[in-house]
């Protein structure tokens, strides 16, 4: 029996690469239908996850960027519109004074519930989502997935600020107490939970600080993630913010009392090369019983001036009655390696009970 795939990209930043004539996300949907040009092989997958990131804008979005997303993620030729999950990120967030991330609940509608615009028909859903947009789960057999979107909104210091990303990531009390309930309540499944946001010191790049670089004077300088003083600096990198609280550490702290409390944390947010190693930390790491991954992105002009970045997205492969997930990554570019599967980054990722589909 074939294995169940998950697809899993984040930080396409649109409106970014189409200023450069690049379509990330249609051009990655279509590469794994038809193959690349530039000699990747085309891939089969069953449902799509996007972690955030679908703006390319500093300013908060407006509808100017909508009809594009809808067009790029309804661009499948084999793949419905209904087929790919979505969360947000920060760049998808509302700015001050404004309806709490409109403008993702409008364009990109993960609940389907705005079809006329979004082209999302819930009905077509491969699996029945329940809950809220920010924070909603689906079941896949004995497979429980937790999407969870950014609260980045709502203005500074841990909200977005009208001129930029504002990078440290937020969740709200609310949700963190739905997805304890969620693990709590599902122990005999194997748990996905998904956010736009790795936890701290969980992967390459998601330290204190490690969204900068010292420059030759000492001046803090963007590596990874825009410096914005005043905006939980420290925590660019990483889920920061619950609430209003900065450094919060919630899950962390969670995971830390009650290990391997869920299989796999899928993340996003750092947009990076494959191999990155920073402070011992790769972008496919163990912690707590739990295995943390790091996506990256889909862009490829969305990148800082210091940093080294490839298009990338990964292939989660279950199958049936087996302990283990597959975790392939994709490079959809030739610019840093050959176009195609990059196996020195494929990792089997253990889990705590056989896939039943």
């Amino acid at each position: 029996m074939a294995g169940f795939r998950i697809w899993t990209s984040a930080c396409s930043h649109l409106a970014t690469d189409l200023a450069h004539g690049r379509r990330s996300f249609a051009e990655a949907l279509a590469q794994s239908e038809e193959g690349g040009a530039l000699g990747g092989p085309p891939f089969a997958w069953d449902i799509a996850l996007h972690l955030g990131d679908l703006s390319g804008t500093q300013p908060p979005p407006t509808d100017a960027e909508g009809p594009e997303v809808v067009a790029q993620l309804s661009s499948g030729r084999r793949h419905p519109r209904s087929s790919i999950y979505t969360l947000a990120g920060n760049h998808d967030a509302s700015g001050p004074g404004e309806e709490a991330q409109w403008w993702f609940r409008k364009w990109v509608d993960p609940l389907g519930t705005n079809a006329a615009v979004s082209g999302v028909d819930r009905a077509r859903m491969p699996f029945a989502v329940e809950g809220a947009w920010d924070r909603y789960r689906f079941r896949v057999g004995n497979l429980l997935v937790l999407m969870m979107s950014d609260r980045n909104d709502g203005g500074p210091p841990s909200g977005r600020g009208a001129r930029g990303g504002y990078p440290s990531g937020r969740i709200l009390p609310e949700t963190f107490d739905w997805w304890v309930d969620q693990i709590e309540s599902n122990r005999d499944r194997i748990i996905l939970s998904c956010h736009h946001y790795m936890l701290r010191e969980t992967t390459a790049g998601s330290g204190p600080w490690e969204g900068f670089h010292r420059d030759a004077t000492g001046k803090l300088v963007s590596l990874f993630h825009g410096y914005f003083p005043g905006a939980g600096e420290e925590g660019a990198s990483y889920l920061y913010w619950c609430g209003d609280r900065p450094d919060a550490q919630v899950f962390e702290r969670y995971l830390a009392a009650h290990p391997g409390a869920v299989d796999l944390w899928l993340g996003a947010h750092t947009h990076t090369v494959p191999d990155l190693v920073l402070a011992g930390r790769s972008l496919v790491e163990r912690k707590w019983g739990v295995t943390f991954a790091n996506v990256s992105a889909l862009t490829k002009y969305h990148v800082g001036k210091l940093q080294r970045s490839a298009p990338m997205s990964r292939l989660l492969t279950f199958e049936e009655g087996r302990d283990t997930a597959r975790l392939q990554c994709y490079l959809h570019t030739a610019d840093y390696a050959p176009q195609g599967w990059f196996a020195p980054a494929e990792v089997q990722v253990p889990l705590r009970h056989p896939f039943r589909r």
